[in-house]
Parts: C-alpha cells; structure tokens; sequence
C-alpha cells in the first residue's frame, strides 16, 4: 500500500514517552502512517481542521481540555474523523461515556500493540471497535435490571471531579490541573454532591470506591 493509500493518524497525548511509543508501534504496519502529533486539546482541534487524519487516537485525559469535550468539538467541527480513545483508566469507567460521545472505540493503553493496529483499520473502515471486556460489561447492563447509577447522571466534568476528588486531589489541585478556576471546581462538586444525594467528600470516595470507579 502506497503513503498515499494508508490510513493517516493523528496522535494527541500530552505524554512525550506515550506519543514516541505509539509512533513506534505504527511505524512496523504498512497501511497506517502517523501524519501528526498534538500536545494538548486545542492542538488536536486545530490539525482536524485541517483534514490531516483518518484517525485520531485521542487521549482521554489531556492538560487543557478534557477528552470528552474535545471528542465532541471534533465530532462537530469533521464528523469524517474516526475518534479512537486511548485511556489508563478502565473501560468501564469511560468508554460508554466516550461511545456515546460519538467515539469509535476506546482502547486501554495497556492493550498489546496489536490490538492497537486492529482498532484503527477497524474505526478507519467506519466500524466500531470495543474489547472483549466492554462488550462483557455492556452484556451485563442489558441483562441489569437495576435502576441507573447516580453517577452516570453527572455531566462529564461532574463526573471527572468527581473520580478525581476520590483519588484524594483536593479543589484547588483539580483546578490547577484542569486549568479551570476553584470556584467552578466547587460548583461542579456541589453540582455532583447533590444529584448524587452525598453529603461530603468522605460519602464521595466511598461510593467511588464501592461502585469501581477508582483505582
């Protein structure tokens, strides 16, 4: 297949050791060549604008966007590009919430190389690519009868201070991290406490911890 022919990738991970990983990867396959690089969420916007990919490996958690609001801007702005996710948290902690978002897969970053081939071609050829563990998951909510859980009613910053405060960061720490100011940081928890019917941060990190939501 000629460069011309294969499938082009644009990886965004804010890891300088995670994008040379990946493009070494890619490198060994002859039908897909990496056509660019993005450092953040804004970076990755501004190549899909320009049309240089068919695929974007999209980290879910990047320094000035979220994942989740830069998959939707991109799937606004070129519904054309296939959005793979790539995450170190569990499948079932984000990838219904990224499928539904409009990605075309999510793959765990600790997913052998040649599941990582496999999903692009798959997202490329306009298919959806899941693991064999999300689609165990998936089976088992069909077959749940329970009510939803309350943390699938947050928002998706909601949910991500959410799992954030329960992995022990405090307000001021995620909204350094999230480049947002502490005042939305607070109002998103007491957003998150209240529709979740918890009264404090101790209440919060139980229920992440019991319902799996944290490592």
């Amino acid at each position: 297949m000629t460069t011309k022919n294969a499938i082009k990738v644009l990886i965004a991970d804010d890891h300088a050791i995670v994008r040379e990983g990946l493009k070494q990867i890619l490198a060994d396959t002859k039908d897909i060549v990496v056509a660019g690089h993005a450092e953040n969420g804004n970076e990755a916007i501004k190549l899909c604008r320009e049309g240089s990919c068919d695929v974007l490996l999209l980290d879910i958690s990047m320094p000035d966007r979220s994942g989740i609001e830069v998959l939707k801007q991109v799937k606004k702005e070129t519904p054309g590009i296939a959005i793979l996710m790539l995450s170190m948290h569990r499948e079932d902690q984000y990838a219904i919430r990224s499928l539904k978002a409009g990605a075309s897969g999510y793959l765990n970053k600790q997913s052998a190389p040649a599941e990582l081939v496999n999903a692009i071609r798959q997202v490329a050829s306009g298919r959806k690519y899941i693991s064999a563990a999300l689609a165990q998951e998936l089976a088992n909510q069909i077959n749940d009868n329970h009510e939803t859980p309350l943390h699938e009613t947050l928002s998706d910053r909601e949910y991500q201070t959410l799992t954030m405060i329960a992995s022990g960061k405090t307000v001021s720490d995620i909204a350094a991290e999230l480049v947002l100011s502490v005042k939305t940081i607070s109002m998103y928890r007491s957003r998150l406490l209240q529709k979740m019917k918890l009264r404090h941060n101790a209440e919060l990190t139980h229920y992440a911890i019991k319902n799996h939501l944290v490592d």
